[in-house]
């Protein structure tokens, strides 16, 4: 259910209506059907590191060991950036939802509650954080089955559908072409379908703080790719139906659109609800992630050994207020620096989860080359990825190029000018740390 709530959030809610757009109703659903096959690749091989070496933090880790000690630091910055990033656009997004009830009352009176809810549900436990992840988690997973259910009765013609005498079915997939955009549509389009499924890594983060990582990791991971398609799949398909391609993203969520189409009474307040459940939930599994990935590297001696310190409930404490510090820095720098600071973090955290994701596949092929070269027999492996090598080079290659085909996109191409420098920067303050810092700090000793 963490998983899962991390991958359910504003990318589906809002920001599949864009996709729709873009790539057309089949080209839609080709595009989510190959990003889940992606995602579900990288689970995989997630799968055997984390079962092998349960680790809190772990892609940092397990880069680190596999890849190189500089790969490691630049993984876990850019996933700690990912997640701080998206604090900053959540605590917004649930400032704004609430105004539309609340209207007379600021913005920033209730992103500031948001922020105050979701500190003290990662501060005083893990168990409080599980528990109230697994809440949010639950309200979205209802709403999106009764979404589809809804849509699939109003395709069939059981609920009636404005603007149409007859049951819709499936006409918008075809009556413009197969491909009203052209194909093209649906590679420019993956990294948006990516970062929608950007969460489901978060199994990985856990599993040092799991009960039983050999059973729970394994066991999540086999449900994932069913759950992505029934949830995410299953509503594209409703909303590609019902929805105009020429319509979808251009002025409201997409599900609101149905919502309303089927008459559903009070069918924003309720989508607003369901909107703001993610955004909560996003928020909470972003500020774990982000505390997760500072403890790790503290942890590994990479920055000051002050954010290993855990609390009387093991809570990293100054890793968990300076991620917090970092997402209300992200949200200072959307009001004051929009098209300079912001824009360049937002960019940079846009591409970091499909490099996390690359990085987690080669981390794999390096894991089981080295593990039988030291003598081991596969049969030790709690946990095999299936189909190895294909699964591995798969989740690498794909993830490469989707980062490549945004160049095709004008409108994400700029994510490219930034993170490119900004990975090879991290790099090069890496080594020179490594290979300078420590000489001077032995020196001293």
């Amino acid at each position: 259910m963490i998983s899962l709530g991390g991958v359910i959030g504003t990318g589906l809610f809002l920001s599949s209506g864009y996709t729709i757009h873009e790539a057309g109703p089949l080209g839609t659903v080709i595009a989510y059907l190959v990003g889940a096959l992606i995602v579900f690749a990288v689970m995989l091989c997630l799968g055997e590191l984390s079962v092998a070496m349960p680790y809190t933090g772990a892609f940092h880790f397990y880069a680190k060991k596999y890849i190189g000690p500089s790969t490691g630091f630049v993984v876990a910055i850019l996933y700690w950036l990912t997640w701080t990033i998206a604090l900053g656009s959540e605590f917004t997004a649930a400032g704004l939802i609430m105004q539309k009830w609340f209207p007379h009352v600021p913005v920033w009176i209730w992103s500031l509650a948001c922020m105050i809810l979701i500190f003290l549900s990662n501060f005083f436990s893990v168990k409080i954080f599980a528990e109230s992840e697994f809440l949010f988690s639950a309200i979205k997973v209802f709403a999106i089955i009764a979404f589809i259910i809804l849509g699939l009765l109003a395709i069939v013609g059981i609920l009636p559908v404005e603007g149409f005498s007859h049951a819709p079915g499936f006409a918008n997939f075809y009556q413009n072409g197969w491909f009203p955009n052209g194909f093209g549509g649906v590679f420019t389009t993956m990294l948006t379908v990516n970062f929608a499924f950007s969460g489901t890594e978060l199994i990985g983060i856990t599993a040092g703080e799991a009960e039983n990582p050999q059973e729970a990791i394994p066991s999540a991971i086999k449900t994932t790719l069913w759950r992505l398609v029934i949830f995410f799949i299953g509503s594209i398909v409703v909303m590609a139906a019902l929805i105009p391609y020429k319509v979808a993203g251009v002025t409201q969520s997409p599900f609101v659109y149905v919502l309303n189409l089927i008459h559903v009474p009070f069918a924003a307040d309720i989508m607003n609800f369901v909107v703001l459940t993610a955004i909560i939930s996003a928020a909470n599994s972003g500020l774990y992630a982000s505390t997760r990935m500072l403890w790790s590297l503290s942890n590994e001696g990479t920055i000051p050994k002050a954010f290993q310190k855990t609390g009387k409930n093991g809570v990293p404490t100054l890793a968990l207020i300076v991620s917090m510090l970092g997402g209300i820095f992200a949200l200072i720098s959307s009001k004051v620096a929009a098209s300079t600071v912001y824009l360049v973090l937002v960019s940079i955290s846009g591409l970091a989860v499909v490099i996390v994701w690359m990085a987690i596949a080669l981390a794999e092929l390096n894991f089981r080359k080295q593990f039988l070269k030291e003598g081991h027999q596969l049969s030790e492996l709690k946990y095999r990825t299936p189909w190895y090598p294909v699964v591995p080079y798969f989740a690498f290659i794909a993830s490469l190029l989707s980062c490549i085909l945004i160049w095709f996109d004008p409108t994400q191409r700029v994510a490219l000018y930034y993170t490119i420098p900004f990975v090879a920067i991290c790099y090069l303050i890496h080594y020179l740390w490594r290979n300078f810092g420590k000489k001077v700090e032995e020196v001293e000793e």
